[in-house]
């Protein structure tokens, strides 16, 4: 089932074309991986999915398009986690959890049935219950992105968008949260559309890739396909170089580049 279908989308900032001609999906049960150099438009194409900046050509969800949607019903379906998000000083990681439950009626101090127990799942999920009476701000930025993602995961949703989710992570944690991120689409059909520039971790757990390059698709398709040194150096305008390790394909950039 398709949840996201974009096409023709069009971005323009600051007199500056973003986003030219962009289309891509994402279905139910599939984790895509958003892959390029630094101003390629990733992030504008997360935020243009969900309105947050004007665009022109079409962006629906499940068939519906993005402008007939309410904001709350799709905060109901798809969780954002952009690269800078923002939380109350002096939240417990508690408190910001259960603000995932937003979108469906809850009040912080007035709970709907069910609601503690989704928070607990989640936590437990993420490592989290040890830190669930801790302020926020007491937490390294690596627990501090678990616990962020946390909110999106108890919103339940359909969807998952985030931008560059592994930021601030050790190398543990993020194959964690990639396995818990691939896991949970195999398991709960959710779609997972990320911004990463982990090239490794994509091709290990991405099940599709959208290459970008100066705003515009590269090359998309499933992971193995798209996921090759041509279409990487074209994007990166680096040479880039693959190899398989114990059964997996590693990507590296030569240390001596000409």
């Amino acid at each position: 089932m398709t949840l996201l279908q974009i096409d023709n989308l069009r971005v323009t900032l600051a007199a500056r074309e973003v986003l030219a001609g962009v289309a891509c999906a994402l279905a139910a049960g599939e984790v895509v991986a958003l892959i390029g150099a630094n101003g390629c438009g990733k992030t504008t194409l997360l935020r243009a999915a969900l309105g947050y900046v004007p665009y022109s050509g079409s962006v629906a969800w499940e068939g519906q398009p993005l402008a007939a949607i309410a904001r709350k019903t799709l905060s109901q379906r798809v969780a954002y986690l952009p690269q800078a998000p923002t939380v109350e000083p002096g939240d417990t990681v508690l408190d910001v959890l259960r603000l995932g439950r937003s979108p469906f009626g809850s009040v912080f101090g007035i709970e709907r049935e069910g609601d503690e127990t989704i928070v607990q799942t989640v936590a437990a999920d993420l490592g989290l219950l040890d830190l669930l009476p801790r302020p926020i701000e007491s937490l390294s930025g690596g627990q501090r992105q678990r616990v962020l993602l946390g909110r999106c995961l108890v919103q339940t949703p359909r969807a998952l968008l985030l931008d560059e989710p592994a930021t601030f992570l050790d190398l543990r944690h993020q194959v964690d949260l990639h396995r818990l991120l691939a896991r949970l689409a195999r398991e709960r059909g959710i779609g997972v559309l990320m911004a990463s520039h982990d090239l490794n971790l994509a091709a290990a757990h991405s099940d599709r890739c959208v290459v970008m390059k100066a705003g515009r698709v590269l090359a998309q398709g499933p992971t193995d396909e798209v996921l090759t040194e041509a279409v990487l150096s074209e994007a990166f305008d680096v040479p880039i170089r693959s190899a398989q390790i114990d059964g997996e394909r590693v990507f590296s950039v030569p240390s001596k580049i000409a």
